[in-house]
């Protein structure tokens, strides 16, 4: 029983491997690659972190070497899914917290360490420490928002804490809340951006309002959670002092 998991952690492994690098040229540029991130978060919660940071390592040499990216598609993954695995383990299971190790790790070690590796071995000049901070943050806010929501309705059906135990991983019972919830709401708008960049992308949308769609969509997605958040709070206190 207990082999039959492992084959099935690594068969799960090498799909996610294959994902990764299938899907990491949308939204690409140098710096910004979200999703990396979803790949990363959820490997993280499905498999551990250290699955996850074999997946991210393995994508990242891939990638190296068939695409021509740079070292940073390994110093701007491997911390993050790293730390990604490790915050949702010590948090008991909180998707939130797997979002936040993913932008810790990739959206300030990553960065950070993407410096010295970029001017050293890759011969970049013009660079600064903080140079690749906004676009890593940025693309683990996108890519950790998708995987946040997709996570959150396998959570709430039951499904994700089945495929935790079919693989053998620690299974959590991350129970919805009126935060998670609202918080659902608000990342709606990074997936959003994503669609509708996509579609003035593959349909050659040049006009300034799909631009301007784009950007309004987060913006009217966090008003709409944090009003669903004030709104239900509200009537919980209600009910508990009637």
């Amino acid at each position: 029983m207990k082999n039959s998991k492992s084959i099935l952690k690594l068969v799960v492994l090498a799909m996610m491997i294959a994902l990764g690098v299938v899907i990491s040229p949308i939204l690409r540029v140098e710096g910004m690659c979200p999703m990396a991130h979803l790949i990363n978060i959820v490997c993280s919660v499905l498999l551990g972190p250290w699955y996850s940071l074999l997946c991210a390592t393995l994508i990242g040499i891939i990638r190296m070497l068939t695409m021509g990216i740079p070292p940073i598609a390994l110093t701007g993954a491997v911390f993050g899914a790293f730390l990604s695995g490790v915050f949702y383990r010590i948090s008991k299971g909180k998707i939130i917290c797997a979002v936040l190790g993913e932008i810790i790790g990739t959206g300030i070690v990553g960065a950070l360490a993407s410096y010295p590796v970029m001017t050293l071995f890759w011969g970049k000049e013009g660079l600064s420490w903080l140079f690749y901070v906004p676009s890593f943050i940025c693309g683990t806010l996108i890519g950790g928002s998708i995987a946040y929501v997709f996570l959150r309705k396998l959570a709430g059906n039951g499904t994700l804490v089945k495929m935790q135990q079919s693989l053998g991983s620690l299974s959590y019972h991350d129970k919805s809340s009126i935060l998670a919830d609202s918080v659902t709401i608000a990342a709606l708008g990074a997936i959003l951006w994503v669609v509708i960049k996509i579609a003035t992308s593959v349909f050659k949308l040049t006009a300034p309002v799909w631009n301007v769609l784009a950007n309004l969509a987060p913006i009217v997605t966090v008003a709409v959670g944090l009003t669903y958040y004030l709104i239900k709070k509200e009537k919980h206190t209600d009910e508990k002092t009637a």
